[in-house]
């Protein structure tokens, strides 16, 4: 028995020294655990510029991560349903048969987003305030990695960014949760 005794003891030391071995832990990488999608409406109040630009400012409430990217939404519209209709900026108007245009385009920062009107000399902003008061804007929050190992053409393909029920669905944004920032 005396002699069978450091065997199992050497058994059962080799056991644990090859039980605690990390070797064949899983590791799973390329989740993005600190960013979400998310989204709040605008109605934002411009200030002038000049008589054909109109802009407005609006800070986070706490700055974005690097992999974040800000997508905006004018609503243009109502359907028969009464349901919004939702245009990304960069969104063109074309009044006077075409002659002339108003624009409207954005730009982000991790800090911040701008929103901007602008228009041809045709149309000056100060006689037609329908082009930058009341209107409502979407801003959409959405990570720029998926957390997959989908390459960024397999997500542009996957989601069209300019149709908003595509980015919706996409991002499984909760629409009913949506609230007004003021």
């Amino acid at each position: 028995m005396k002699k069978i005794l450091p065997f199992i003891l050497l058994a059962g030391i080799g056991f644990l020294a090859y039980s605690c071995d990390n070797k064949d832990d899983v590791v799973v990488k390329g989740q993005d655990n600190d960013t979400y999608s998310t989204a709040y409406d605008i109605i934002p109040k411009f200030n002038k510029k000049d008589s054909f630009t109109y802009h407005f400012d609006d800070a986070f409430k706490s700055p974005l991560l690097e992999s974040d990217v800000v997508l905006i939404y004018l609503q243009t519209g109502l359907t028969t349903n009464g349901s919004p209709i939702w245009k990304l900026l960069t969104y063109t108007e074309y009044p006077n048969n075409g002659a002339d245009k108003v624009e409207y385009s954005y730009d982000f920062s991790k800090v911040d987003i701008g929103i901007d009107v602008r228009s041809t000399n045709g149309v000056n902003l100060d006689n037609n305030p329908g082009y930058y008061t009341n209107k409502k804007f979407r801003v959409v929050i959405v990570p720029a990695k998926t957390g997959t190992s989908k390459s960024a053409a397999a997500v542009a393909a996957a989601v069209d960014y300019s149709d908003y029920n595509s980015v919706i669905k996409y991002y499984n944004i909760n629409e009913s949760k949506i609230t007004t920032k003021y």
